[in-house]
């Protein structure tokens, strides 16, 4: 009887076993979705394009041949590209420094208890409502209000002394690429706030509390709490905010399209005025891309591990 029982309990187990088995396999089918999407319009056209950083394709051209390490030679031989690696580079830094700690601090003031202050909600919305304009009215925005002779910035200085006559900003490379900055920083400092606010409302408030017990000051309770488990959403926002800041396109393009000088000509309008402009070097077009892709990889690398917690023997 006991046998009988322990078979029966044995099938029983293994029926539930693989019904629970062909209820996951639908998981497979839910994804395939996603992995066909990937296939077809990420992985394809990254295989593609660094196929092509090899050949000779340009023009209108249909049929290309292998020229080896050519294009690459002549990219890192080219003054504009150089140009344009370093003005990434120095947009990205001129944004995102103060971007970070202006959006820390405000994370920090809206997560204290002690401050509790009022309303928010309300300044979160505005303090993320530059982020959800379309980059070309931001634009456009931008342009007519430090336009010349005649803008509102031009008029308003003149009028409090401070300019003697007015000022082409955009003419200024110095200007040019203070304006490209602010114009990142401020659209995005809002949405790198509610990333760092949601991490800091995440942290186990018990924790928090046991250090004012203990009488800790605002201070130690940020850097000894806060900063270390806040740590996973900072490395989220560095990789994710150096993606961005390489791939800057749309504000330098619409603005000013590079100019004055190039000094607001990034690695991504270099790209799109080599493949869609001109002669059409895509073969040049995809060698940028590439290089562009192997620094995302590097730089991301090298924060990672910064990040990475030291093992204490």
């Amino acid at each position: 009887m006991l046998k009988e029982e322990t078979i029966l309990s044995k099938e029983k187990t293994k029926r539930k076993r693989k019904s629970l088995e062909s209820y996951n396999n639908y998981a497979y089918i839910f994804l395939l979705p996603f992995f066909l999407v990937f296939l077809f319009f990420n992985l394809y056209p990254t295989l593609y394009t660094i196929l092509l950083s090899f050949t000779d394709l340009g023009g209108w051209d249909t049929e290309f041949k292998l020229v080896g390490i050519q294009n690459f030679i002549n990219l890192f031989s080219n003054a504009l590209f150089l140009k344009s690696l370093t003005n990434t580079l120095v947009l990205w830094t001129m944004n995102f420094i103060p971007q970070i700690v202006l959006a820390m601090i405000l994370a920090f003031w809206f997560s204290n208890r002690r401050l509790n202050l009022k309303g928010t909600g309300f300044f979160k919305t505005i303090f993320y409502l530059p982020n959800i304009i379309t980059a070309a009215s931001v634009a456009l925005i931008f342009y007519s209000l430090f336009s010349y002779p005649a803008g509102p910035l031009n008029m308003l200085l003149l009028k409090f002394g401070v300019l003697d006559a007015p000022f082409d900003f955009f003419r200024s490379v110095m200007g040019t690429r203070l304006i490209v900055s602010f114009i990142q920083f401020w659209m995005w400092y809002g949405q790198t706030t509610i990333v760092l606010l949601a991490g800091i409302l995440s942290i186990d408030e018990s924790l928090f509390e046991a250090a004012r017990i203990d009488g800790a000051s605002d201070m130690a309770v940020f850097k000894n709490i806060t900063m270390p488990l806040l740590k996973p959403i900072t490395l989220y926002v560095l990789i994710t905010s150096l993606i961005g800041g390489l791939q800057i396109f749309d504000i330098p393009l619409l603005l000013t399209n590079g100019a004055p000088n190039n000094s607001v000509e990034t690695l991504m309008t270099f790209i799109y005025k080599q493949a869609f402009q001109g002669s059409r070097s895509l073969n040049i077009a995809s060698a940028g891309s590439v290089v562009l892709l192997v620094i995302s990889i590097v730089f991301s690398l090298c924060i990672f591990r910064s990040f990475k917690e030291k093992k204490v023997n």
